[in-house]
């Protein structure tokens, strides 16, 4: 009996033809279990690998000796990166993004390809209408993606450029190596709290798994879903409760001064020695504590609740809707700390999207629900002025066998059937404050073939031979880094930074880079 009846965002899915979830990343595929799950506990002295420029200064003598201590730049002044781990296989593909042959995304697959990615013969992107460039990459006008990034976003299309990437990614598997964020913290990207922020408690701080080579554990992403625990990553003690702010600093100030004077009386520090490491060490921690009291002494600069760019009535999101929607809690918790450098990269996993229900409503109301929360990163790094890549990604995808859904949330589009690795794909957006990103314009390579790397049959299937990404999610990882350190301006460094990588020679990489750079090395 046909089932046109969608399931709520948040209802778990009973598949009849998969077995009895058995581990964690099924539950998540699922969406019975959500983002809850242990707070996580870091000690002090653990929170400062490299970070940025201070909101506001400390004392000048001790403001030198930040550097040298480590205390540079948040993000190490590189472009924040968020990507969405869509958990059991979405679709993304011609229902949203759309992905064409060889000639890129408006050369238009066959009517039988398109019905298999669930677009209806009157509904296929060659008639007028059913095509969108708002945000420079194409997507389905009725792509319930774009109606949420638009929803949250809509005014910053002028400043926003995406491609999308035609891939395979096995289904229904924790294997599929698509998590980037080890990779992003190579590429240069690190924190002024963390190196990197996953809202799963996994080694990959998300659903799927990361490239083993690209394995660091000085960068393991620490576990935030909720604002909690980003106001818990940082105490400054009792003595900013029993001192106003200012005075507090100036008490740090004064112990390190104090110190450094007792240090250099016991050991002037003549050569290098155990003793200098020791003395770097203590010195140092006397300057981070009075940075961090500086900077984070007043409750409100990581409480995301109180930041009215994300909830309230002039935020982000309203606050009926951020307090009833885990998943944007999590959402926001995550684009606070990465857009403000707090964090160099994070993931943020969104689960049940292994939807092929037998009906089309199930999966149109959680693909709206993503495209509002990478909406909403876009928004706030528009607010924050400052650019931010956002990288989507599934493990796997599904199909349709044709069969329409005529209900109100179907809105006669094909019904998911099945799973389908054959249709996979990601994609990623680009915000830059500058201006929308430039494809590059080179070598011959016409820029439609620069928003889509690699390509479809017209069948609908990912030709796997179309780039050495089309069949690898190792790959696809290095795809994206490569597309990441393009935006800085650092391709030729590529190799150095990645000397595994097998994506090919110069040539190769030329062919798989979608963007001019938006910043010169960083974006300060």
């Amino acid at each position: 009996m046909k089932r046109n009846r969608p399931l709520h965002p948040d209802a778990p899915l009973q598949l009849t033809e998969h077995g009895k979830p058995m581990n964690r990343r099924e539950f998540i595929a699922r969406g019975m279990l959500r983002g809850a799950g242990l707070v996580s506990s870091i000690g002090v002295m653990s929170l400062f690998s490299n970070p940025r420029a201070a909101y506001a200064a400390l004392a000048p003598d001790l403001e030198a000796l930040k550097a040298p201590c480590g205390i540079a730049v948040a993000g190490a002044g590189k472009i924040p990166f968020i990507c969405f781990d869509l958990a059991g296989g979405a679709s993304i593909a011609g229902s949203n993004v759309l992905v064409g042959g060889l000639g890129g995304q408006e050369d238009f697959l066959s009517t039988a390809g398109y019905s298999r990615l669930g677009v209806p013969g009157n509904m296929v992107p060659s008639l007028p209408g059913f095509m969108n460039r708002d945000f420079g990459l194409a997507f389905h006008s009725d792509s319930q993606f774009l109606a949420g990034i638009a929803e949250k976003a809509g005014t910053r299309s002028a400043f926003i450029n995406g491609a999308v990437i035609p891939a395979r990614s096995e289904n229904d598997t924790a294997n599929n190596p698509h998590n980037p964020l080890y990779g992003i913290f190579r590429a240069g990207a690190n924190g002024e709290l963390l190196a990197t922020v996953g809202s799963r408690s996994s080694d990959s701080g998300g659903n799927s798994v990361f490239p083993p080579s690209m394995f660091d554990s000085s960068a393991r992403p620490t576990k935030i879903d909720r604002p909690s625990d980003v106001t818990g990553l940082v105490s400054t003690g009792k003595l900013v409760g029993l001192l106003d702010q200012s005075d507090a600093v100036a008490v740090m100030e004064s112990i390190a001064r104090i110190s450094r004077m007792k240090l250099d009386s016991v050991s002037p520090g003549l050569g290098i020695s155990g003793d200098d490491v020791l003395r770097d060490m203590i010195e140092c921690g006397y300057i981070k504590a009075a940075d961090i009291a500086d900077r984070f002494g007043d409750p409100a600069a990581l409480n995301v609740d109180l930041d009215a760019d994300i909830v309230g009535d002039s935020g982000i999101f309203s606050a009926a809707e951020f307090a009833s929607d885990g998943e944007f809690r999590k959402t926001a918790s995550i684009m606070k700390l990465v857009v403000n450098g707090y964090a160099g990269a994070g993931c943020v996993t969104l689960g049940g999207y292994d939807y092929h229900t037998g009906e089309r409503g199930t999966g149109e109301l959680r693909d709206l629900r993503a495209g509002r929360c990478i909406g909403a990163c876009l928004e706030y790094a528009a607010r924050r002025n400052t650019p931010l890549m956002v990288y989507v990604f599934s493990d796997g995808s599904v199909a349709s066998n044709g069969r329409i859904d005529d209900s109100v949330n179907g809105r006669g589009k094909g019904e998911w059937t099945g799973d389908s690795s054959a249709t996979a794909a990601s994609f990623f957006l680009v915000y830059n404050p500058g201006g929308q990103p430039q494809l590059v314009d080179s070598s011959g390579i016409p820029l439609a073939r620069r928003q889509q790397l690699g390509y479809m049959r017209s069948d609908g299937s990912v030709e796997t031979s179309a780039t050495p990404a089309a069949n690898n999610p190792n790959l696809l990882v290095e795809a994206v880094l490569l597309n990441y350190m393009a935006l800085h301006g650092e391709v030729g460094e590529f190799a150095t930074r990645f000397p595994t990588h097998s994506l090919g020679n110069s040539v190769s990489l030329d062919r798989l880079t979608a963007f001019q750079p938006i910043v010169s090395g960083t974006i300060f």
